[in-house]
């Protein structure tokens, strides 16, 4: 993980997705313009409580995401997702 200066905002996390895969099983190599984007990341940053919602995740959590979940931003060259704690959908 980066080492990152920053600070999130209360019920925000910063996620690193992982890359997409670049071979099927069977070793058919997949094309940049056919790779779905991947919905797995491991958290980078989180924010503090809000008010209502104790923050439940942590530096280091694997966690499964939706498809168009966050906004993309690149810190530093490295690109990562931007998001609410909801927008998660299962922790690893």
């Amino acid at each position: 993980m980066a080492d990152l200066k920053g600070k999130i905002l209360a019920g925000k996390i910063l996620v690193q997705a992982q890359e997409a895969e670049e071979k099927t099983v069977s070793g058919i190599i997949i094309p940049d313009s056919a790779k779905e984007k991947p919905q797995v990341g491991t958290v980078v940053l989180v924010g503090a409580d809000k008010k209502d919602e104790p923050m439940e995740l942590k530096a280091g959590d694997i966690v499964f995401y939706g498809r168009y979940s966050g906004t993309e931003l690149n810190i530093d060259g490295v690109d990562y997702l931007l998001m609410s704690q909801s927008d998660v959908l299962y922790i690893n």
